[in-house]
């Protein structure tokens, strides 16, 4: 049997998706050889994204494509925006600063947003998917290094208050991927943004290792 359009997907994207979470800078994060402010600073990024993937997204409720995507206990900017009050205080949104990286990141989020719903698709898939597996061990590492309360103000971003059991909602949102209302070749073309997604991903992690760089 040929196998289904998210194993397709997870498969592709393997690579891309080892080098995002073996990153230098996701390294020295988790092993605690980073300041609570490389962590602050990476949320920072993470709102910049997540404004992109969520902010402009209304229009797409109705699409067929992309619609069935847009889940409401999916959305995390309310969530990030506590935790930025809660790390950078509350003046937070006049010193939050995109990196390059991320800003050509958010870019091409808003662009598949608001032309593209496949492509928009391929971004909610390594995102939220992500948030819901490996963004786990980022909070419970951030937990224990810098003192959070356990899924409190700092980590909210990661916690799904509204999804009782998250392995069901995976197998969801994989049923959904796998009656993705386009042909083949549109299938193909969602694969390589899922990459494209990956190394965007990659790129701010490279930035923020550049700007928080560990002594060897």
């Amino acid at each position: 049997m040929d196998p289904s359009f998210s194993t397709l997907i997870r498969t592709a994207s393997h690579e891309q998706h080892t080098a995002a979470e073996t990153s230098t800078f996701l390294r020295d994060l988790l092993g605690g050889a980073l300041g609570v402010d490389a962590f602050a600073r990476y949320t920072e990024q993470l709102w910049c994204v997540y404004a992109a993937l969520e902010s402009g997204a209304e229009h797409l409720a109705d699409d067929p494509v992309a619609g069935p995507f847009l889940r409401p206990e999916l959305r995390r900017l309310p969530a990030l925006e506590r935790d930025l009050a809660h790390l950078r205080g509350p003046g937070w949104r006049e010193r939050v600063s995109a990196l390059p990286a991320t800003a050509a990141y958010a870019a091409r989020v808003g662009e598949c947003a608001r032309s593209w719903p496949a492509g928009y698709v391929a971004h909610h898939y390594t995102r939220y998917l992500g948030d819901l597996s490996g963004g786990q061990i980022i909070r419970d590492r951030a937990e224990r290094t810098w003192g959070f309360a356990r899924k409190g103000d700092g980590v909210r971003f990661y916690v799904f208050e509204e999804i009782g059991n998250p392995a069901a909602f995976k197998r969801g949102y994989r049923a959904l991927l796998d009656a993705l209302a386009v042909d083949e070749l549109e299938k193909q073309r969602v694969v390589t943004e899922c990459g494209a997604a990956f190394a965007l991903n990659t790129a701010v992690f490279r930035a923020l290792g550049e700007e928080f760089p560990v002594a060897a």
